[in-house]
């Protein structure tokens, strides 16, 4: 397949996983409240865990399938940006508790769902 292609892969990709990003976040939002961003939390988990069942999924040479799914969609989906300035917002709001719950939570609970997805995907 021809850099174009490729590029068209990760561009569709990253069009969806925006989207669902929007989605699923704002959902979060307004069912539990944005008091402490459970959104971009639970996006970032729900991500990593994706990443992790299709690293152990594609295995051999990185394809076509890899561009869409991983760089493209979950390159979009989850946000680390997102992630960085709620955090400095909590740290700056007097909130430095949630602030550094935040980045314990956002670090441990992807890092676990990362292992998980893997896991389970390459048990089947």
């Amino acid at each position: 397949m021809g850099f174009l292609s490729q590029l068209a892969l990760v561009t569709f990709g990253a069009a969806f996983g925006g989207v669902l990003r929007y989605f699923v976040s704002g959902f979060i939002g307004r069912r539990i409240g944005e008091a402490f961003p459970w959104g971009t939390l639970i996006v970032n988990v729900t991500g990593a865990f994706a990443i992790g069942a299709m690293a152990a999924i594609v295995r051999g040479p990185i394809g076509d399938a890899w561009l869409f799914w991983v760089t493209g969609l979950l390159g979009a989906y989850t946000t680390v940006s997102s992630f960085s300035l709620q955090t400095l917002a909590l740290a700056r709001e007097g909130a430095p508790r949630q602030a550094f719950n935040n980045v314990a939570f956002s670090v441990a609970f992807p890092l676990a769902a990362a292992a998980l997805g893997y896991a389970l995907a390459a048990a089947f």
